[in-house]
């Protein structure tokens, strides 16, 4: 885990590494809204006056590269890493303007959360969220830039990961030799 500060980390709750939903971050910073809610991508701490400036939700159906039909529901947060604002965003404030949003969008707390970082001069890039981890008064949210993948692949090596987990359980069975 990356280190931030100089207070004691906590995870907020129990959360995926990547690919968190929207639920999973809103139902990690529930519990601390008076907390500064503070991002990191790139090895660098986002600046203390930026603005959530956009929330998307997406519908997509698909094609892959292995011609099979994909559909899947994301939202999108887009991020102005800019120091314009007197005060540092709340995990409270953040949590108000998702709930502002779904008063107009329907927001699925399941779909996928992509972030878009951009500091208005480079170009915005796409980012995966890890689960909020809480230090003294400040929620921290660690952004890794989103991959492209190859989906018959990455299924194909799940399935071989659980076949071996399976097959290779506490009972050293003749399979894992």
């Amino acid at each position: 885990m990356a280190s931030f500060g100089n207070g004691n980390m906590a995870s907020l709750a129990p959360l995926p590494l990547n690919d968190l939903t929207i639920g999973d971050l809103l139902d990690g910073l529930a519990a601390r809204p008076a907390s500064r809610l503070t991002f990191r991508y790139d090895g660098k701490t986002i600046r203390r006056g930026y603005h959530v400036t956009e929330v998307k939700a997406g519908q997509f159906a698909a094609l892959d590269c292995g011609a099979n039909p994909e559909a899947w529901t994301e939202i999108f947060i887009q991020l102005w890493d800019v120091d314009d604002a007197p005060d540092q965003m709340t995990a409270g404030k953040f949590a108000g303007i998702i709930r502002k949003v779904t008063t107009h969008v329907a927001l699925d707390m399941n779909a996928r959360l992509t972030f878009e970082v951009s500091d208005g001069i480079g170009p915005m890039q796409l980012h995966q969220a890890n689960g909020p981890v809480a230090s003294d008064d400040e929620i921290f949210v660690e952004l890794s830039p989103r991959p492209a993948s190859c989906k018959p692949r990455d299924r194909w090596l799940t399935a071989q990961n659980e076949a071996a987990s399976a097959c290779c359980g506490p009972s050293k069975s003749p399979c894992c030799a």
